[in-house]
């Protein structure tokens, strides 16, 4: 693949190799101490875990493909990826359209637990990949918990979150996989539901339930740029680290200052007043004019409508927003902007759910947690 320069200032000039390499091959550890004995359990472990709306980083000057972090806020949406694991004698069968993010982690999992046995694992995404609604995280964290489950439970929620984020990777065209970008926004919303902050190094600072009882439209404005690969990774490592050079400091304050006292209060009007200032701040700014300047303005013609949160999900271009208003209405505003409504939901402020069924099949509930 090809060698990226990231530019984020004046003497601030580096090249990255934007390799790709076989699944279950450079696997990190982490150090994360290896039980020392391992429980598996019989039947089929289910994981169902909400999808995120991941509305900034923080600093994009901390993160990079080799080093997850740069914090960063988002939500869990009532939007479903499902993992069914269970332990087999040996070899991983795999029943999923991505095998190889699949096939890797499991391996990871295999080298930090020393499970020596093998896996059947079955996996459904919500469907809406690469446009900003968190597929592959969603999938990683519920393939997570149910490995962790299924052998035993040995391993915290905090410490699967580290796995995945300096394991994250996305797979290419040939088979292979890449490291990718990762805050541990979309893992972190989708364990605890609600709106989560997280700090650089994947730690988690803050979450919080979330516009219980509220609308959620997700709208998906037509755009002919990629929010994949390099054009990705061009992106978020040039012009997004030198905005977020400028902005970082204010971001930071918005949403300690501001931010978290208005989740506090269950006050949206004020939630949505500060995401949108930061849609216009920062890395932010560049993942929105990324697809031009016709993002800002259909999100300032919905705002103007009188919707109270309107805001892009990580690098675009799927809006969400955040109402009181019914669907009928949202569908008219939406209608004379020329879009339609792809997703009609809520916030997901329970989290992902653990079902274990004792026999093979999934068909019968026998245990829950």
């Amino acid at each position: 693949m090809a060698t990226m320069k990231i530019r984020g200032g004046d003497l601030d000039l580096v090249e990255y190799e934007f390799n790709s390499f076989p699944p279950c091959t450079q696997i990190r550890t982490l150090g994360i101490e290896r039980p020392a004995s391992l429980a598996p359990v019989k039947g089929t472990v289910e994981v169902r875990a909400p999808a995120r709306i991941h509305l900034t980083v923080l600093d994009m000057n901390r993160f990079s493909p080799a080093r997850p972090g740069g914090g960063g806020v988002g939500f869990a949406i009532q939007l479903y990826c499902s993992v069914e694991a269970r332990c087999i004698e040996k070899g991983v069968e795999i029943d999923y359209n991505r095998p190889a993010i699949i096939r890797h982690f499991v391996e990871v999992f295999r080298e930090i637990s020393g499970y020596k046995g093998g896996f059947a694992i079955r996996a459904k995404d919500h469907q809406h990949q690469h446009v900003g609604l968190g597929s592959t995280s969603t999938i990683m964290i519920s393939l997570a918990h149910a490995l962790n489950y299924a052998v035993g439970s040995p391993f915290e929620s905090d410490q699967l979150r580290r796995m995945i984020g300096y394991n994250y990777v996305e797979e290419t065209i040939d088979g292979n996989v890449a490291f990718g970008f990762e805050t541990g926004v979309g893992p972190a919303v989708s364990i605890h539901g609600g709106m989560a902050v997280t700090g650089d190094e994947l730690a988690l600072v803050y979450h919080h339930p979330f516009a219980e009882g509220k609308n959620v439209f997700i709208v998906i404005p037509p755009t002919d740029i990629s929010s994949a690969g390099t054009q990705e990774f061009d992106l978020l490592m040039n012009k997004a680290r030198v905005l977020d050079y400028r902005d970082r400091e204010i971001k930071a304050y918005m949403i300690l200052m501001d931010l978290i006292p208005a989740l506090e209060r269950d006050d949206l009007e004020k939630i949505g007043n500060i995401i949108w200032e930061i849609e216009f701040r920062g890395s932010k700014r560049a993942e929105v004019e990324h697809h031009s300047y016709a993002i800002y303005r259909y999100m300032s013609l919905l705002r103007e409508a009188g919707l109270e949160f309107v805001g892009m999900s990580s690098v675009g271009p799927s809006v969400a927003i955040i109402t009181s208003k019914g669907r009928d209405e949202i569908e008219r505003i939406v209608h004379n902007l020329g879009l339609q409504v792809a997703v009609v939901t809520a916030v997901d402020n329970r989290g992902l759910q653990i079902t274990h069924h004792e026999g093979k099949s999934p068909s019968g509930r026998k245990k829950a947690r």
